[in-house]
């Protein structure tokens, strides 16, 4: 078995969190510290075998972690993953915005297109040719 990337993480993570349930599930349970799948059921519109789907997922993921006491699972959550997906998005947006500011300054320093003039376009009459 292969060691999992981090472009798979961030994925997987992504994938768990595109859901509204699984994001309040993950809110519920950062408020109370550690859950059971029933005391998650009673505080969402969810029946608690939603619930628990919801937490394999997110488990999974690697966002929450189960252990047994007696005949209860309960659940906490694990931030590792979250803060190692939050940091990998912004290395993201970090390098689009490098990329975004070096188009804007080759745009802005090409002849005849800088701030000053409409997208680059020539005013009528300021061509050379059979018009001007």
């Amino acid at each position: 078995m292969s060691a999992e990337s981090p472009l798979d993480t961030v994925a997987d993570v992504l994938s768990a969190l595109a859901d509204p349930t699984r994001r309040r599930i993950l809110d519920a349970l950062a408020a109370r510290g550690e859950a059971t799948a029933t005391t998650l059921a009673a505080q969402l519109p969810v029946s608690r075998q939603a619930i628990v789907k919801h937490l394999a997922v997110l488990d999974r993921a690697g966002l929450v972690a189960g252990h047994r006491e007696g005949r209860e699972a309960r659940y906490t959550v694990l931030p590792a993953r979250l803060g190692a997906t939050a940091r990998r998005m912004g290395r993201i947006a970090a390098d689009w915005d490098g990329r975004l500011s070096a188009i804007k300054h080759l745009s802005e320093s090409a002849p005849g297109t800088g701030p000053g003039t409409a997208s680059g376009v020539e005013e009528p009459g300021t061509a050379d040719g059979p018009g001007a």
